[in-house]
């Protein structure tokens, strides 16, 4: 029986995407204006709607996907026989691949003969949807659950996550930056460069001074870091700032021939905590 691969909506991907190859997206909670949504990649609650209202001070929330929310759709397909892959959100900043494995305990409780495989990828936003997007690739060519699988865990780790933030103050609410380098940051314009590492935990890396400096530190990590470029899948994330993106798309095809480029907006269950104008860059490099 074909494997069915399913992810979380801090994956990023673009809803084009995920209804063409027919992906199971199990979404974060979101707590905004009062009431409670799921992330579903913007069909809901709509990305200009949600990066408006933070600009204008509103300060959402998120919780992990429950496990009910797993078993209800582990059940689903496991009942058919189809094997599962759950290719999740990294468990240093969520709990929701915890959350998959309460679930899959259940589930197998019930079916002795569940064959679901979690893989807590230490990746964010669309470092987690690189990984997804390639784990297809391997499907819609006939490999077997093993090789998708084994190929994931053997390449996660070399998925690079860098992104800056224009306004630190959702860092700090997140406990990333404290509120002293918060407050000094926006009155110097000091801009953070971070990355997401071996753990799947937010670092900050370097500062630099302006957002134009900060585009362009991203694309110099590109530049030093990216292996074999034009043979690779390059994503940008952004917090509704489509200009920056495609800004830092041409800064990086000055040098470098690429393969693809997938740009989407940072959903709410990433946004909430980085905030709007969020820049982010992913791409594959022999190591984090």
């Amino acid at each position: 029986m074909k494997p069915v691969i399913i992810t979380d909506s801090c994956s990023d991907l673009p809803i084009e995407f995920v209804q063409e190859n027919n992906i199971e997206v199990l979404g974060l909670n979101v707590y905004f204006k009062g009431k409670e949504f799921q992330d579903d990649l913007g069909q809901t609650l709509k990305y200009d709607e949600f990066y408006n209202a933070v600009r204008d001070g509103e300060l959402p929330s998120t919780s992990q996907i429950t496990s009910p929310a797993f078993t209800q759709v582990f059940e689903k397909y496991v009942s058919k026989g189809n094997p599962i892959i759950y290719i999740g959100f990294s468990s240093a900043l969520s709990g929701s691949v915890n959350s998959a494995h309460i679930a899959k305990n259940a589930v197998m409780e019930k079916f002795k003969n569940a064959d679901i495989t979690i893989i807590d990828t230490k990746s964010a936003s669309l470092g987690e949807g690189l990984i997804v997007h390639y784990a297809y690739d391997m499907l819609n060519r006939g490999c077997l659950k093993e090789e998708i699988v084994d190929w994931i865990e053997n390449n996660k780790l070399k998925v690079n996550h860098w992104f800056t933030v224009s306004d630190l103050n959702h860092l700090k609410r997140g406990g990333r930056v404290s509120s002293v380098a918060a407050t000094l940051g926006t009155l110097l314009n000091i801009k953070p460069i971070l990355h997401v590492d071996h753990e799947g935990r937010l670092i900050p890396v370097t500062r630099v001074k302006g957002r134009r400096k900060s585009i362009k530190a991203l694309a110099d990590m590109f530049r030093e870091k990216a292996v074999n470029p034009e043979k690779q899948v390059v994503a940008i994330s952004h917090g509704d700032c489509i200009e920056d993106a495609k800004r830092l798309k041409e800064t990086i095809l000055k040098d470098h021939k690429v393969k693809k480029f997938i740009i989407n907006h940072v959903g709410p269950g990433i946004g909430s905590h980085s905030g709007p104008d969020t820049l982010a860059l992913f791409f594959m490099g022999d190591r984090r």
